[in-house]
């Protein structure tokens, strides 16, 4: 037992002598600072989603189908080829109880959001679109649409899609994701 204690003793002292207690505390505040850096991560909403089998494959069952029946809004908001949906990341809210701009019951609207420009077919217009994620309750998985057209890399969040934009919310639990139209693109 002798021979551990000093075996023990000698391996501290030499640790010691090697470090500093400014030292430590410096790794153990760059560790707490590292830390808080996680929440900041992007996070995959739909990686461990599988949707459920519907009749067009991507989990809706197409009984509540509502195209627009606009001229100047046309398309299935329910379908990911919705002019609407170019830089959408996400399911549907239109499949889950809400709509292109507004969220299902029982869940808020993110104040933080990302945009994208997409083009109307039917005015041949390009639109500002803010993609609102709607957050409260458990995810939506159906009608799940991963459309990167004009996606920036995440050096331009605002623009990004890839980013749970849920943290400004009361609940950081993503449901789904509305087109809200903001305006016109003057550019």
């Amino acid at each position: 037992m002798k021979r551990l204690d000093s075996l023990t003793e000698k391996l501290v002292r030499g640790v010691a002598r090697r470090s500093s207690r400014r030292g430590f505390m410096g790794l153990l505040g760059g560790a707490l600072v590292g830390q808080l850096a996680i929440p900041v991560l992007p996070v995959s909403r739909a990686a461990a989603m599988t949707p459920e089998g519907g009749a067009d494959g991507n989990g809706y069952d197409g009984v509540t189908d509502r195209p627009t029946n606009n001229p100047e809004d046309p398309g299935d908001p329910t379908g990911c080829d919705y002019w609407r949906y170019c830089g959408i990341d996400g399911f549907l809210c239109t499949c889950c109880g809400g709509s292109t701009s507004s969220c299902p019951p029982g869940t808020e609207m993110s104040p933080i959001t990302w945009v994208g420009t997409c083009l109307n077919p039917g005015d041949g217009r390009r639109y500002v679109i803010s993609y609102n994620d709607c957050c409260g309750i458990n995810s939506c998985g159906r009608c799940l649409c991963n459309r990167n057209e004009n996606d920036t890399p995440m050096v331009r969040p605002q623009s990004n899609n890839d980013i749970n934009w849920c943290v400004g919310s009361e609940s950081t639990v993503y449901n789904c994701s509305t087109a809200v139209i903001i305006g016109l693109d003057e550019g």
